[in-house]
């Protein structure tokens, strides 16, 4: 009998081994599934030490936090009276103290990458270490899309000026994963290589993956080994989403910068996005760094705690969100937020570049015979669409259009309107896409 029950309670224990490897292969770690209360105390201990640092390292911080007294900073309302670094301050400041406006806290020998983003903005990306291997953290998104190690990764993301695709190949190779760096553009060579190489997850925007595979279908060039993805730098409405998994791949979302690194992200429960491990994230009124109620939408504050060469503290996106009550189905038990819900000014996203109202007075300044203009941003079969509606009879509509691919780095269309046409609202960008 003795035997018996010890062989029943082996098989008991193994089975239940087995429920525990199987639950923990969902989660990317167990901070996911850490009670609140637990996680709060460590983010604040992190929270602590990141401005410590910062005082001590960057002389932007040790400038604006000079009269913080570690000590004090103790709760989330502590952290809200802290001054916001906004965005928008960024290429000023750089301009005046190059490279980074005093921002970098780090040795160059700790540093892998500068980059430059729309703006132009500089970001320094933290050289990859054994305690740190994932600097910017996407691997927990990339994970919860499906990613797992050995994975060939097809990386759409641009390799070129901007983080996004060093970004990304870097989270994959923490995971364990190779990575074929596609980049974005010739995309028949790209389908050439997915026939090839069967790649298992796919890494870049919504839409250019739908080009993929709809070209692909109409070249007969395979991608059905493509299963999973993980998208991001654009909106991703339900319409485009269902389309994707129609033609093979099931997508999830991330929501990032390249300031930041990962902020939020999507899980198969696919109820809002669920915060980084890694950050506090605090949704203000717009213009101001006062919390709104919760649920309010508002604008999106972030506190990175696992970035020691450049700290963000309470660093103003100019996004939009929103805090979800509760926790999600999936299990994990981080605050969850709606996801990107526009911007808190006009400066907006196509095709995953930030267009701005500053861009636009650029390209106007360079036509002498253009009194007014409005970029109209829509969406055209789920493809970002930007036209430039321009007053001024003796515009040439081909030559402004060159001026606002030069500048902006992306294509539109231009035309010429009649003069006072344009609504008198103030808005130098209207962004008419919905995404419902």
């Amino acid at each position: 009998m003795a035997k018996k029950a010890v062989k029943k309670a082996v098989k008991k224990t193994a089975k239940k081994a087995v429920k525990t490897v199987a639950r923990a292969d969902e989660y990317f770690d167990r901070r996911e599934t850490r009670k609140p209360a637990v996680r709060l105390k460590a983010q604040i201990a992190a929270l602590q030490a990141v401005i410590a640092h910062a005082k001590k390292a960057s002389p932007y911080y040790r400038e604006i936090l000079k009269d913080v007294k570690l000590a004090k900073i103790t709760s989330l309302a502590a952290l809200a009276a802290l001054p916001v670094t906004r965005k928008s301050d960024l290429a000023p400041r750089q301009k005046a103290m190059p490279p980074f406006g005093g921002l970098d806290a780090g040795k160059p020998s700790e540093i892998a990458n500068y980059f430059q983003s729309p703006g132009p903005l500089y970001e320094a990306y933290a050289r990859p270490t054994a305690k740190q291997p994932d600097p910017w953290r996407f691997a927990r998104a990339m994970w919860a899309a499906g990613c797992r190690p050995g994975n060939l990764v097809h990386n759409a993301f641009s390799y070129h000026l901007t983080p996004a695709g060093r970004l990304t190949e870097g989270s994959a190779f923490a995971i364990g994963c190779p990575v074929f760096p596609a980049g974005i553009g010739n995309t028949e060579l790209q389908l050439d290589a997915i026939a090839q190489l069967q790649p298992r997850v796919y890494c870049g925007t919504p839409s250019f993956l739908k080009i993929l595979l709809e070209k692909g279908r109409e070249l007969g060039k395979s991608t059905a080994s493509l299963k999973k993805g993980l998208v991001g730098a654009e909106a991703l409405p339900p319409s485009l989403r269902a389309e994707l998994k129609a033609l093979g791949v099931a997508v999830l979302q991330s929501y990032g910068t390249a300031d930041l690194g990962l902020v939020a992200y999507e899980s198969s429960a696919l109820e809002g996005m669920i915060l980084d491990e890694d950050v506090i994230v605090e949704i203000v009124r717009p213009g101001t760094g006062d919390p709104v109620a919760p649920g309010e939408v508002g604008e999106v504050v972030v506190t990175v705690l696992a970035n020691p060469v450049y700290p963000m503290i309470r660093f103003a996106t100019g996004d939009l969100s929103a805090v979800l009550p509760g926790i999600s189905p999936c299990g994990r038990t981080n605050t969850r937020i709606k996801g990107w819900m526009g911007r808190a000014d006009q400066t907006t996203k196509v095709k995953g570049m930030f267009v701005t109202p500053g861009q636009i007075a650029q390209v106007v300044a360079r036509h002498p015979e253009v009194a007014k203009a409005r970029l109209e941003v829509s969406s055209e079969n789920n493809l970002d669409v930007m036209v430039l509606k321009v007053e001024g009879r003796a515009a040439n509509a081909a030559k402004v259009a060159e001026s606002l691919q030069a500048v902006c780095k992306l294509r539109g269309r231009v035309e010429i309107v009649a003069p006072g046409s344009l609504p008198n609202d103030g808005k130098v960008i209207a962004d008419l896409r919905t995404y419902q």
